[in-house]
């Protein structure tokens, strides 16, 4: 299984302000932005961290899921939540040869947790003998920061400011995340048995 992020989060949809104001860095001066790159890369640190902990999208993006197979025939469970929307399933043979499958053929179970691509009928097409299946699926909680829930959108905050701080840190701090981090993030976290398979 590989999952591939097509799209990017844009600079603009980032709280850069709000994480200043939660530092507060000082304004009014010539070099206001000065340090706006500086502050956007550990904003999508923050991000990439929190989000890989809870299995969540934060802020939407586009990805797509390479698979050598189905986990079950009916089913095949994403690998991150919300998802809002399947683009498409794809499947490609040996030769690189791509078949698009017709929609009426799945559809989306959403779930706060495990959302599922579900076979329409009985079962999900059959994937190519050493080909493999491509979904194309849309996720996060929406395109503003302001749809963020408002304990993630904290987490996030906590986080960065915390690479910020100890930026010039060469290592001496003990890894991990932070209590407060933690237990914002606690009740987002996606609960996996049977190695991942259906509870």
């Amino acid at each position: 299984m590989m999952l591939t992020e097509i799209t990017s989060v844009a600079a603009g949809a980032l709280p850069v302000q709000a994480l200043k104001d939660h530092l507060r860095l000082g304004s009014g001066f010539s070099d206001d932005g000065m340090q706006d790159g500086l502050i956007e890369g550990y904003l999508r640190a923050s991000m990439a961290v929190i989000e890989g902990r809870i299995g969540k999208v934060l802020l939407a993006r586009r990805f797509k899921l390479s698979l050598q197979d189905w986990r079950q025939n009916g089913e095949q469970a994403l690998p991150v939540a919300p998802v809002t929307a399947l683009v498409s399933v794809t499947l490609v043979d040996v030769n690189a040869v791509e078949s698009v499958v017709q929609a009426d053929r799945y559809r989306l179970m959403q779930d706060t947790h495990r959302p599922k691509l579900i076979a329409a009928g009985i079962l999900l097409p059959v994937v190519p003998t050493d080909g493999r299946a491509e979904v194309v699926f849309d996720a996060g909680f929406g395109v503003a920061w302001a749809s963020v829930p408002a304990d993630l959108a904290q987490a996030v905050l906590l986080l960065a400011s915390e690479f910020y701080e100890n930026r010039h840190d060469l290592g001496q701090r003990v890894a991990g995340l932070p209590l407060a981090v933690q237990a914002l993030i606690e009740r987002w976290r996606t609960v996996r048995v049977l190695g991942g398979g259906a509870p």
